[in-house]
């Protein structure tokens, strides 16, 4: 089962997002557009394995002795795995996101093991980039399952739109892109 299919969004028979609102081309009149997406549990164990891939150690995530014993009074998740996690709840229709060109996080509070996120996301502006190409500005906040923003997330993305004159995304060229 895809991570698509995981979070109830339908997908084709490749596999690719089928059904979502952010399977749809964007131009100017699709600015207010919003998504919200399904609730991901931040384990102990994603903590553990994201200090391990990254390196960061701090005992803020790792040590609960030294943790109870900080600010917080708890182990809490890096906040980077926190974006990261959200990242992967937001339903994309991957032919369409070229690229992610910026993402400003401002972190409000502490997520802590065992708590519940996902992410509410709301379209602020398209600019054309070519014929079939936008940057798509959005403002995603990162709430947990008791209704607190955690962080508030500026993403851009080059968002390719597959009207149909377009030709086939996978060889589409934009200047200073390099294809995935």
């Amino acid at each position: 089962m895809s991570s698509a299919e995981q979070q109830g969004v339908a997908t084709d028979e490749q596999g690719l997002v089928a059904e979502s609102a952010l399977s749809v081309d964007l131009g100017p009149d699709a600015v207010g557009l919003r998504f919200e997406t399904p609730e991901r549990v931040v384990e102990q164990r994603d903590v553990q394995l994201f200090a391990a891939l990254t390196g960061d150690c701090h005992p803020q995530h790792l040590d609960e002795r030294w943790a109870t014993t900080s600010p917080f009074g708890a182990p809490i998740a890096h906040g980077l795995l926190v974006v990261s996690l959200a990242m992967g709840l937001v339903p994309v229709d991957p032919r369409r996101v070229v690229a992610l060109r910026h993402c400003d996080a401002t972190f409000k509070r502490p997520v802590a093991f065992g708590e519940r996120i996902h992410v509410e996301g709301t379209l602020l502006a398209v600019s054309e980039v070519d014929k079939h190409h936008v940057l798509a500005s959005w403002r995603w906040r990162i709430i947990t399952s008791a209704g607190l923003l955690a962080v508030r997330l500026g993403v851009d993305v080059l968002w390719c739109n597959l009207d149909e004159t377009a030709a086939d995304p996978s060889v589409l060229r934009v200047p200073g892109v390099v294809p995935l």
